[in-house]
């Protein structure tokens, strides 16, 4: 019985053996297949040109990154043996080599053609082709960690592979920078165009921000090779989140806001659950520091308020408003800051962040920017203020309110028009009651056979007698021109603004009546007509 259930054994052992013997073969021979595919694809690419060998290149693409799947899932299979994965991994890991050296070629290359044609369009392929490099440097990682676990010698490769990561990590860090200056300065180009920016300018614009993307998707890959070859990435994860375009780009959108708060919800509750008392206390460090703020910042506004009104520079209203909301609302936001300190909140990519996430708004909202800008220089040269009476913009009224970015105009038939600033700046601006005396310009006519010493001392006499003509400057009556039917006078009394229309409505006035009593007439057109009768 004994001997029955060994040989019983024997066979079952047998067949097993068989049947992995089997398994292992097909392994090989499709391992074998996609290899020897790759191999004539790449001796096809040295043959092809244009957009064939785009063409080719995407094939080897595809089943490169095929094979690399399925050499990853036999990794992960127990029973295979070592030897048959190992001739596999090797070539694999040859053939990556051989792809990051052709990428380096093609870098090569384009960077010869840079200063003689289109620069932008050379650099929006050379970090395209960056890219393309990325995932041959994650499956080369990847690949390193199998042949370490087939006992593959790779120490030499694998700190080859290491001292090339840390330098394209620092040569990405330096491009970052440089792109996000450019950007920068690009988008404040076209800012200033304001309605006038060109295609050329927007164009520039959005190459920039997908080279920003592309540089910085490339870093966030070296940086995380570099993590898994325990290097320090530190400073490099700085830059990331300072610069990189994966928040400048997404700061505005909805999932992507979410997922910040959840972020941040997640942290407090880690910390709740972790540190107990010592988060509500810096809970109530944070309330604490808000209130502070709060109170220190609506004090400061009113010791502005006082300073900027009692200034011998007799600041405008709106310079007023501006310093005393900036002070407060200063106040109040260098305490959020330090109330989120408390929390421990790295606040230092976060502002960095928004600070370019700001500049891309800036670009997108240029016609607020522009009455923004027109406001801030009315409020440096100061053409009115409140309570003045203007014609700007084609309105005539009384200023009643002034922000940086409108200018709120009461007319004189009580109308509340808002007007933005660019409007008024972009105008002439006719500041009517910024001067402290204005002249009233009358005309006044007598017939040719009246006395014209008489009327002048008529009207002289007028003008000195109206309580509100001005003495200084003499008020003037001269005989002006000798019309068709009347003897013009010009009237020119000097009044305050608030004056103006009494003076000119009384004296108007008063003219007829006088002219009445003293016997002057107020001729009116008239013609002589001859009849002649043959």
């Amino acid at each position: 019985m004994y001997r029955t259930l060994t040989l019983i054994m024997l066979t079952l052992m047998t067949l097993i053996g068989t049947q992995v013997h089997a398994e292992e073969a097909d392994i090989a021979y499709e391992l074998t297949s996609l290899q020897q595919s790759i191999h004539r694809d790449v001796i096809q690419l040295r043959k092809d040109k244009g957009e064939l060998s785009q063409f080719t290149e995407y094939r080897i693409k595809q089943k490169s990154a095929q094979l690399h799947q399925r050499l990853e899932e036999l990794m992960n299979v127990t029973p295979l043996s070592v030897e048959l994965l190992t001739p596999y991994v090797k070539d694999h890991l040859k053939f990556i080599e051989d792809v990051d050296a052709y990428y380096k070629m093609g870098i090569a290359a384009l960077q010869l053609m840079l200063d003689r044609g289109d620069d932008a369009n050379i650099m929006v392929q050379l970090t395209n082709r960056e890219l393309d490099r990325d995932e041959m440097l994650q499956a080369k990682s990847e690949a390193l960690n199998w042949a370490q676990q087939l006992s593959i010698d790779t120490g030499d490769k694998k700190q080859q592979f290491t001292s090339s990561m840390i330098e394209r990590a620092d040569n990405l860090d330096s491009l970052v920078h440089f792109t996000q200056d450019r950007l920068k300065a690009a988008v404040a180009d076209a800012s200033l165009a304001g309605k006038d920016v060109s295609g050329e300018q927007t164009a520039k614009v959005t190459q920039l921000n997908e080279r920003l993307s592309h540089s910085s998707s490339s870093l966030a890959v070296a940086i995380q090779l570099l993590d898994n070859l325990g290097q320090d990435t530190s400073e490099l994860k700085q830059t990331l989140f300072s610069t990189s375009g994966d928040i400048t780009q997404d700061v505005l959108n909805l999932d992507v806001a979410s997922s910040l708060v959840e972020q941040w919800l997640t942290t407090a509750k880690n910390q709740a659950i972790d540190n107990g008392p010592s988060v509500v206390f810096k809970v109530f460090i944070f309330l604490l520091i808000l209130m502070i703020a709060s109170l220190v910042g609506k004090g400061v506004e009113k010791l502005v308020r006082k300073a900027v009104g009692n200034s011998k520079l007799k600041f405008s209203k709106l310079l007023q408003e501006f310093f005393t909301s900036l002070s407060g609302k200063t106040v109040f936001a260098i305490g959020v800051l330090i109330a989120l300190s408390q929390l421990g909140f790295e606040l230092g990519p976060l502002l960095a962040g928004f600070g370019v996430a700001g500049v891309i708004i800036g670009f997108a909202l240029q016609d607020t920017l522009s009455n923004f800008a027109s406001g801030m220089m009315i409020l440096v040269y100061r053409p009115y203020d409140v309570g003045d009476l203007i014609n700007a913009a084609g309105v005539t009224g009384k200023v009643s309110h002034m922000s940086l970015v409108s200018t709120t105009i009461k007319t004189l038939d009580n109308q509340r028009l808002i007007i933005p600033n660019n409007k008024i700046w972009g105008d002439t601006i006719n500041n009517i009651t910024v001067e402290h005396q204005r002249r009233v310009d009358m005309t006044f006519g007598i017939g040719y056979g009246d006395d014209i010493e008489k009327a002048e001392r008529v009207l002289m006499d007028i003008l000195v007698s109206h309580p509100k003509v001005l003495k200084n400057p003499q008020p003037m009556v001269k005989l002006h021109t000798l019309g068709e039917s009347s003897v013009d006078f010009i009237v020119r009394p000097w009044a305050k603004p608030e004056d103006y229309w009494d003076v000119y409505w009384d004296v108007t006035r008063e003219v007829k009546m006088r002219f009445d009593r003293e016997n002057i007439s107020i001729p009116f057109p008239q013609r002589d007509i001859h009849v002649y009768q043959s």
